[in-house]
């Protein structure tokens, strides 16, 4: 018997500690808290980055100190940690009991229809009326049921020794909408979570005319896609007289096992490439040349004569229409002139391309010209125009790529908790009664009224009804 007490105690005393609002409110506020270290932290990178990063908090000779730390907590792969996982848990189960532990009454009241009311209850009501009217209860209640429901209620009728009494209500299952907006968290915590366990957030720089199948989480940790992805081509445009880019676009290609199944689908920052279920965001771009970077140009000669050319570091192509040959033999990412006139490499980045274009005729050199891809003026040369286009395959596109399963399921909450915040605070159970009886010369008719939420408001459109029956 004493070890039974004991058990229930037991079981009391945890059912009292997860169904306490308290518990919640300190549970919600480690969570919010420790989220925004890990969204400062950046998860599952290269120590140096995030030692680089703490360097700015707490300087550069504590920064790797504050790394082991963090490190040591879980804090760099926080969202997939024990414990985090563990304050979800704690939380998700404290959602459950309080809602268990208060649900009972209100569904009580929700599954409880409306009866009438003992007539010396009328005069106790919160909001109560008091009028007389002619005619008798009979006829008189026959009226206010139209008014009732013209104003959204629709009444039964009760006749009692001669009085008439109706009685209506709406809203009754507008009580759980906080129930519902309690679901809708398990859900959108349930989506996190599967999205947590199950997916992965990487990135990858792929060249142009490259393949590759995986992706990285970092340097040492490769992601399986299951299928190929191809950059065909990528392109960045920026402000005029600025290195400041206006846009920068990636063709894309999927391939499985070789065949291409979706082909040069073209993505931007705001326009992202799904496909099984893995996206692929366009993030940054870099500078990657290769041996076999194609110069695109497009040649016009002195006579007309138009040719879309693409050749390689050091091949010739020639000027049609004419004898001119020509061939590029120095290029530079980021053309800029110093003071002195000398020219230099700015930045390696693709920001103001420049080839170096010699031409020749009958085996003797001609000319040179530096052909900016940026400065049209600099594409006309003595035999014609050489418009410099692009040099394919010197540029990678830096994709990030996320797989998130859970992102449906937190949709669908989201959704469950419009409908539930909607239910809270923009419906309410309202409830009247109308009771009509004898009086010399007319009925006398009591109004009575309650509403569990937004009283003033539903007070005035009791007033509105009192109005129309005593019209």
């Amino acid at each position: 018997m004493s070890s039974d007490r004991k058990n229930n105690s037991l079981t009391d005393t945890i059912w009292n500690i997860f169904s306490s609002v308290k518990l919640a409110v300190v549970v919600f506020s480690i969570i919010s808290l420790t989220s925004i270290v890990g969204t400062v932290i950046e998860q599952q990178a290269e120590p140096e980055r995030n030692i680089k990063l703490l360097a700015k908090f707490v300087g550069e000779n504590f920064a790797p100190t504050a790394f082991r730390i963090l490190n040591t907590l879980g804090f760099t792969d926080m969202f997939r940690s024990w414990w985090f996982m563990s304050f979800l848990f704690v939380f998700a189960a404290n959602l459950v009991i309080c809602s268990l532990d208060r649900l009972p009454k209100i569904w009580k009241v929700v599954k409880e229809p409306i009866k009438p009311l003992a007539p010396e209850i009328f005069s106790t009501m919160s909001i109560k009326r008091e009028f007389v009217v002619k005619g008798k209860p009979g006829n008189a209640s026959e009226k206010a049921r139209a008014v009732l429901k013209g104003n959204g209620f629709a009444a039964d009728v009760r006749e009692d020794s001669g009085a008439f009494q109706l009685y209506s209500e709406k809203g009754r299952y507008s009580r759980l909408g906080v129930y519902v907006v309690h679901l809708s968290i398990l859900i959108i915590m349930a989506g996190a979570v599967i999205g947590m366990i199950f997916g992965f957030n990487a990135s990858l720089n792929l060249p142009e005319g490259n393949v590759s199948d995986i992706a990285y989480k970092s340097e040492s940790m490769q992601i399986p896609l299951g299928f190929e992805i191809r950059c065909d081509n990528f392109d960045v445009s920026f402000y005029d007289n600025s290195d400041t880019p206006k846009s920068f676009k990636s063709r894309l290609t999927i391939l499985e096992k070789g065949r291409e199944v979706i082909k040069e689908r073209e993505i931007d920052v705001n326009s992202p490439l799904h496909y099984k279920g893995i996206t692929f965001y366009q993030s940054s771009y870099g500078y990657s040349p290769s041996k076999d970077s194609i110069f695109k140009f497009m040649v016009t000669s002195n006579k007309g004569a138009k040719e879309e050319v693409n050749v390689k570091f050091g091949e010739t192509f020639a000027i049609a229409g004419s004898g001119v040959s020509a061939k590029v033999i120095d290029f530079s990412p980021a053309l800029a002139m110093d003071e002195s006139g000398r020219l230099y490499t700015y930045i390696e980045m693709m920001h103001n391309p420049a080839a170096l274009v010699e031409f020749s005729e009958n085996g003797q050199q001609k000319y040179r010209q530096w052909i900016l891809a940026r400065l049209p003026q600099t594409w006309k040369v003595a035999d014609g125009t050489v418009e410099f286009k692009h040099l394919w395959g010197a540029q990678y596109t830096g994709l990030q790529v996320r797989k998130d399963p859970g992102v449906g399921v937190v949709y669908l909450g989201c959704l469950v908790m419009t409908l539930g915040l909607y239910a809270t605070f923009f419906m309410g159970h309202e409830r009247v009664w109308v009771r009509f009886s004898e009086e010399k010369g007319g009925a006398k008719v009591f109004v009575a009224a309650s509403a569990n939420k937004n009283k003033i408001s539903f007070e005035h459109k009791i007033d509105k009804i009192t109005k129309e029956l005593q019209a």
